[in-house]
């Protein structure tokens, strides 16, 4: 396994996950993380801002990422003044889990949170809502270490960093503890929260009671008609606000799109409605204990025959559909990064644009996340640094959600490191220098019992909610991304050494 220097605040397990702290699901005693304090000149420059862009369902079928007939000119653009880091994986492809790992910096091996939407809020591994004496997470890290910390959209779990249930009504306490000095989303004509995140033009949503439940529409005429408009109006807006404060900011922005329903402009579905896209290359459902029925999408109402496997030409009308609110959300992240640059933010600016998780699009005959899958835990990642010495760059390396904390604790010098848990990742600093070095043998994730192993060549998933490890797939990466050959009697010493990353052994 390749030897990493690692800094004190993380956790130095050789990436393994320990069985019993899987199987027990959350620590017994939260860990306190003591970091050794840097000390600073008075002279010393501002400390680097912080722009975190996250896309909900965005799976790395984008131009900068080969996917030519797919229309994200802004994205590309990112990634052509930044490092594309093509093996990222998600914790958990689910989006309260995943984000729960990347905000707090826990392994769901750790923490227990592999699958639950809810997991800030509820259960044995809620965060707390006393003020600890070190952060619960990573923007309140930053909070402590006086920067201004902004929320806008979905940057946790809840669609405006509230607690509220899917029918609106709740406390309306922050989602995650301490971490935001504002929470800044605006509703519009929706109302509220979860009324956004479900949007169709002009008010209406799946949550209305009014029975909105159109898998697509392409009605709207302008970019603020919608959620996501609105969403990158108010960070460009904040952006100017903060500019004149002199204070270092912490600006999360979490957008809706592409999550179910697909709703875009009608200049988006008329862009890439005669789009030449691929259906999926495999399409068989696979002998997998994993595979499921797709509910989230087939609860929508088609404008075609919902049959399994769908229509040829009914998998191309959705790939589109899906296409076009990517190029919708594509053109809100630009007018964000142009206000960046326009506003003299961007030379002093980390920005990272982070999928939340993968999604199928009728590959192996599933429509959605939720699968320990490569499709569903694959996201991009893009990292864009002040001074750009990596600009346009691919890195290959093995790397995972975990790691963007104490990446962004590394490139921003914070002084008070004081964390309430252990931080399971990596940092990717030396990634940015190199980006052929590396930091992992494998990359770990989790959907409800199962581990999901995947090294540069092979994914093994097995389902751990016994004493043994059980149902053992193993997939040749290289041949497929989809689990079309369980190859694991085949390759019986290979079964046994990704295994020692479930046991600990």
């Amino acid at each position: 396994m390749p030897s990493t220097e690692r800094k004190t605040y993380m956790n130095t397990s050789n990436g393994k996950i320990p069985r019993r702290a899987f199987c027990r699901g959350v620590l017994a005693t939260a860990l306190a993380c003591r970091l050794p304090k840097t000390t600073c000149a008075v002279s010393d420059p501002q400390p680097p801002n912080v722009l975190f862009l996250a896309v909900d369902d965005l799976r790395p079928e984008l131009g900068c990422f080969g996917a030519t007939y797919a229309q994200t000119p802004s994205i590309d653009k990112l990634a052509a003044s930044g490092v594309r880091f093509t093996n990222h994986f998600v914790q958990v492809p689910t989006c309260g889990a995943s984000r729960y790992a990347l905000l707090t910096g826990r392994s769901p091996g750790n923490s227990g949170v592999t699958s639950s939407n809810a997991a800030f809020y509820q259960g044995n591994a809620a965060l707390s809502t006393a003020r600890l004496d070190a952060a619960q997470s990573m923007p309140e890290l930053f909070r402590r270490n006086s920067y201004h910390t902004v929320c806008i959209g979905k940057v946790s779990h809840t669609p405006d960093g509230r607690v509220f249930g899917y029918d609106g009504k709740g406390r309306g306490q922050p989602e995650v503890p301490h971490a935001w000095d504002e929470l800044a989303t605006p509703y519009g004509k929706w109302e509220r929260g979860w009324g956004a995140f479900f949007a169709y033009e002009g008010g209406r949503h799946r949550e209305d009671g009014q029975g909105h439940t159109d898998l697509m529409e392409f009605k709207a005429e302008k970019d603020e008609d919608l959620p996501d408009g609105l969403l990158a109006q108010a960070a460009v807006e904040k952006l100017r606000e903060i500019k004149d404060t002199g204070k270092p900011f912490f600006l999360a922005v979490g957008f809706y799109k592409p999550h179910l329903p697909f709703v875009g402009t009608r200049g988006d579905w008329e862009a890439m409605s005669q789009v030449d896209v691929p259906v999926a290359p495999h399409q068989e459902k696979p002998d997998s204990a994993y595979w499921h029925e797709s509910g989230e999408f087939y609860r929508y109402d088609a404008p075609f025959a919902k049959d399994r496997p769908l229509a040829s030409e009914s998998q191309r009308k959705t790939k589109r559909a899906y296409l076009a609110c990517v190029r919708y959300v594509d053109r809100q992240i630009g007018k964000v990064l142009t206000a960046l640059e326009d506003l003299g933010l961007a030379a002093n600016t980390v920005v990272v644009l982070w999928g939340d998780h993968g999604w199928h699009l009728g590959d192996s005959q599933i429509w959605g996340k939720h699968t320990p899958f490569e499709r569903a835990v694959h996201s991009p990642l893009i990292i864009r640094t002040p001074g750009r010495h990596s600009a346009g760059l691919s890195c290959d390396a093995l790397v995972e959600t975990l790691d963007l904390y104490p990446t962004l604790i590394d490139l921003c010098s914070l002084r008070d490191t004081h964390v309430a848990h252990a931080l399971d990742g990596q940092t990717l600093s030396p990634l940015l220098r190199d980006t052929k070095a590396n930091v992992r043998e494998a990359a770990v994730s989790y959907w409800r019992s199962a581990i999901s192993i995947r090294t540069r060549t092979h994914r093994l998933i097995a389902d751990h909610g016994g004493d043994t490890p059980s149902s053992i797939e193993l997939y040749d990466i290289r041949k497929s991304w989809d689990p079309l050959d369980n190859c694991a009697r085949e390759e019986p010493e290979l079964v046994e050494h990704l295994l020692g990353y479930v046991s600990g052994g």
